[in-house]
């Protein structure tokens, strides 16, 4: 890679890194190109080269941070053999991302579902990636014969997101934690677990 290539990706990683930053602290409404172009120390012009718009940014963010969190994921569970391993460790990986990285945490689970754009036009193939793992896992414990044959894989893969995605919005939103990540990984598996074994 040449030093111009360089110097491209690492304004674009700047300003991808400055944007979770300032739309975790005032908002993705709330915040300015201009602010973004500040933290990133990049000229506000320069912004534009890289992204058409706040919302681009936003889903650029967004995307790129699927692709991390989706690697992350397949890397916990390549080497399990057990489904119900498997189930556990997706859960607890999803979770600990919040303990990882607050701001990353906050525009997802939050500032992400104020754009229009995204919440409208766009064509989320990240996330249907990380609902396929999701699904995978329930149909490899039924083809084992260890999870109940009548769990559908596309209702239960919405299913769990949607209980994961609650769990972490209120995590993220609390100024007091009640509980663990830790105890709600535990507790989550303990539910869904319970759920699809084959009696």
């Amino acid at each position: 890679m040449s030093k111009k290539d360089n110097n491209v990706l690492d304004k674009h990683t700047r300003i991808i890194n400055a944007a979770e930053k300032i739309f975790a602290k005032r908002g993705f409404h709330n915040s300015k190109v201009s602010e973004i172009a500040k933290e990133a120390d990049v000229a506000d012009g320069t912004i534009y080269l890289y992204f058409k718009s706040k919302d681009d940014i936003l889903i650029s963010l967004f995307e790129e941070s699927m692709d991390e969190i989706i690697q992350k994921l397949k890397s916990a569970i390549k080497d399990l053999s057990d489904p119900l391993e498997k189930l556990k460790s997706f859960i607890g990986v999803h979770l600990n991302l919040l303990k990882d990285n607050r701001y990353l945490a906050e525009v997802i689970q939050v500032e992400l579902r104020q754009s229009n754009k995204f919440m409208k036009e766009y064509e989320n193939e990240k996330f249907q990636e990380y609902l396929y793992i999701l699904s995978g896992i329930l149909k490899e414990g039924q083809e084992k014969g260890i999870f109940d044959k009548e769990i559908l894989p596309g209702i239960f893969k919405r299913m769990l997101f949607g209980a994961l995605d609650e769990i972490s919005t209120s995590w993220v939103l609390s100024k007091t934690k009640k509980y663990s990540i830790e105890e709600c990984s535990k507790q989550v598996f303990k539910v869904f677990s319970k759920g699809i074994l084959l009696k």
